[in-house]
């Protein structure tokens, strides 16, 4: 299995023809992947409803890191690890009682070991169960094992990151991908309207899913980990208290890199970028690293679109350039405007701010 690593940004991509990193643009450097681990012998009870147990003894971390063909909680089959981040592992798994395909993510203990991290996953789970919508990946389950394993159970969806597909298809094409991000808006806008924000769209976040009875496939948003209510509460304001922004540097709005409050706008900002990488292989503002980019969206306006991609209709174009105004106030007001003006319905003409607003107040 080959891997081939951003030097730049720390991307890794695996089983990619890909030679430059959709993110940045920067060559891509093979390395050797890590071996997997042995899978245990199967016990004689193997195929007929025996499950391994888990060992005892293990280390809390090495019992998040290394569940495949284990039990959960006396509850999942746990099959496979299907990848890993700074605080969760995410696995494949099959409830026993169900037979119910699952993906599992676990808490890393050192994080489950925190208060206030285990407090903001509680709370994770809580807003994201309220989801549903078929654009959006809803939380089943949040649960706790015996032996202190922090987890949360979503669906498991089979199919390919926008990410993936980005890097193994290159810039999309236009009426598709209008398609997909008017799916997004849609799932999006179910959040907002349950007063819920994302608050790190991007393209890894997003699954690309085929439809049972077609060749066609639908936009699942994602892993809604740092998901916040857009109302004051006490609890939230105390999780992010900390001065540590939440997100993903490429894909902040202006407003979530000063720290301030966030509303559906923000969404609607990050969704902007994901749709100009979606269409070009390239993001609307230009850094040697993450910082400068960042300085960037506070300062100067985004690269045209069609200085990359000439054959963007005008919709799409005047769509982007309102999604990725600096100004809270100048872009959509909801998601489902953003998606209605990718495909020309609505309005799609940047706002005219403060001044343009009074003028038409007294006009």
């Amino acid at each position: 299995m080959s891997e081939r690593r951003c030097p730049k940004c720390g991307s890794v991509y695996t089983d990619s023809g890909a030679r430059f990193c959709p993110k940045d643009g920067s060559m891509l450097v093979e390395i050797q992947a890590k071996k997997p681990a042995a899978a245990p012998p199967p016990t004689s009870g193997s195929g007929t409803g025996v499950r391994t147990p888990l060992p005892p003894g293990k280390a809390g971390l090495d019992r998040a890191s290394s569940l495949s063909n284990q039990i959960l909680d006396a509850r999942y089959q746990v099959m496979k690890k299907l990848g890993e981040g700074g605080m969760s592992y995410v696995y494949l798994a099959k409830e026993i009682s169900s037979d119910a395909t699952v993906a599992i993510k676990v808490l890393s203990p050192r994080l489950a070991a925190d208060k206030s991290s285990v407090e903001r996953l509680r709370r994770e789970a809580g807003l994201a169960m309220r989801l549903d919508h078929p654009n959006v990946c809803r939380i089943l389950r949040l649960g706790e094992s015996e032996d202190g394993l922090i987890y949360l159970v979503m669906p498991f969806l089979k199919g390919e990151l926008l990410s993936d597909r980005e890097v193994r298809g290159g810039p999309m094409d236009i009426a598709h991908g209008v398609t997909l991000l008017k799916q997004m808006c849609a799932g999006l806008h179910h959040a907002h309207e349950l007063q819920i924000v994302h608050r790190d769209l991007k393209p890894e976040n997003v699954m690309l899913v085929p439809d049972d009875d077609s060749g066609a496939e639908h936009a699942v948003v994602m892993d809604f980990g740092l998901a916040k209510e857009r109302r004051a509460d006490p609890a939230i304001a105390k999780l992010t208290a900390t001065g540590i922004i939440l997100g993903t540097p490429e894909f902040m709005s202006p407003e979530q890199i000063r720290g301030k409050v966030l509303d559906a706008r923000s969404d609607i900002y990050a969704l902007g970028i994901v749709a100009f990488e979606m269409f070009t292989g390239k993001l609307p503002f230009q850094g040697r690293n993450a910082q400068e980019m960042m300085i960037a969206r506070l300062r100067s306006q985004p690269m045209p679109i069609r200085q990359y991609r000439p054959d963007v209709p005008e919709p799409v174009e005047k769509a982007l350039t309102k999604a990725l105004q600096t100004s809270p106030d100048d872009r959509f007001t909801t998601a489902i405007e953003f998606g209605d003006a990718l495909s020309g319905g609505g309005s799609a003409a940047p706002s005219t701010g403060f001044l343009g607003k009074l003028k038409e107040k007294f006009s």
